[in-house]
């Protein structure tokens, strides 16, 4: 068997390596622990589900197909309107029929297939614990994070440190927009990485970070320091500490519309009725907002310098923006950082150790290959 480490672009081969193998094979079998341990992790998922008579289906992977679809017919528009601006062909319908038709775009497709087949497939699952929380452990931890952040601001809470800064209604409302606006790492970001052509190492580092990041962080993390954030330790705890915090976001919806007090309300609905649909559940601690976005910083950097700055900054803003809005304490954001960190350099070391696998594999086949029989 050839080796699975590849070179700096997509589906290449690592020095001493078969240099006849197929290049599309190379990629998918340097995938393979991704895949193994998010199915393993979906089988837990699932099992501890079917322990409290739970059977999630398949409607979380049918939404969740159907919105990448959506982005996919928006990615494929965007793409085919450049092409025909920069190419002008005579015929653009041929043009287009022959560049999405060619060999080497339909291998970057089938490349790309088994990691998007893991954001679709496999993360609905790990989403449905998030909503199951209840079914594991009380929302216990909500006075516990008040305090840590009180200590960290010297005796404040988060948002009224933030609040003579930011608490000007356009500037909330530019700051729920952003913070909406954050699903697109789960999808055009998610097709970004899944078929670019970047780093091997960087997009299995951030495919497996990806998952371990939502089934670690955003549902073992999440059961084990149950809480559910400022906006919601009112209506669903009694606790009034937040009461003044969402006064000012509602008297801001009152002159400019801030987005995230519908989905808020939504997700206070769904609770209620014990809804576990696609997106539903309520946490707080850790920040999958902060923790996927820390992710897209720690791993866009290495593809890029210019966007690696934005996303730092991209990530900055949607730490400020989930303690302003209410969403998350201001230690959910460093909690989430912390993890996905971790877990980021766990993946480092699971990756090469299967690549080095893999390469003393082939070395050893050579060996043997070459060697006469005595």
């Amino acid at each position: 068997m050839t080796s699975v480490s590849a070179s700096n672009e997509e589906g290449g081969a690592v020095k001493g390596s078969d240099q006849t193998a197929d290049p599309l094979a190379l990629r998918w079998i340097g995938e393979l622990p991704i895949l193994v341990i998010g199915g393993m992790l979906m089988a837990l998922c699932l099992t501890l589900l079917a322990a409290h008579g739970i059977n999630p289906g398949i409607g979380g992977i049918i939404a969740n197909s159907q919105i990448f679809a959506m982005f996919v017919i928006v990615l494929v528009c965007w793409d085919a309107g450049r092409e025909l601006y920069q190419k002008r062909p005579d015929s653009p319908i041929s043009h287009l029929k022959a560049r999405y038709t060619a060999p080497a775009f339909k291998r970057t497709i089938a490349a790309g297939l088994p990691m998007l087949g893991v954001a679709i497939i496999l993360l609905p699952y790990f989403s449905k614990m998030k909503s199951a929380i209840p079914l594991f452990n009380q929302y216990t931890w909500d006075q516990a994070f008040i305090e840590w952040d009180r200590a960290l601001f010297f005796g404040q809470d988060a948002w009224q440190v933030l609040h003579p800064i930011i608490g000007y209604p356009i500037v909330t409302a530019f700051l729920a927009l952003l913070y909406q606006l954050w699903f697109l790492l789960l999808y055009p970001g998610v097709m970004f990485f899944a078929f670019a052509r970047i780093d091997s190492r960087v997009r299995r580092q951030f495919f497996l970070t990806y998952v371990l990041s939502w089934t670690l962080v955003g549902g073992a993390m999440a059961t084990l320091l149950a809480s559910v954030g400022p906006c919601f330790v009112g209506p669903m705890l009694g606790n009034t500490t937040f009461d003044a915090q969402m006064a000012y976001l509602y008297a801001a919806n009152e002159q400019v519309p801030i987005m995230v007090l519908p989905v808020q309300e939504m997700l206070l609905d769904w609770y209620g009725k014990a809804e576990n649909g696609l997106g539903s559940g309520i946490t707080a601690m850790p920040s999958m907002h902060c923790a996927i976005a820390f992710l897209y910083w720690i791993a866009v950097r290495r593809v890029s310098a210019k966007w690696g700055a934005f996303f730092a900054v991209f990530f900055f803003i949607t730490w400020i923006s989930s303690v302003h809005l209410a969403y998350h304490y201001a230690v959910d954001g460093l909690v989430s950082l912390i993890a996905v960190a971790a877990i980021w350099a766990m993946s480092q070391r699971i990756i090469s150790a299967w690549d080095a696998w893999m390469l003393g594999r082939d070395q050893a086949a050579l060996r043997t290959n070459t060697v006469p029989a005595e």
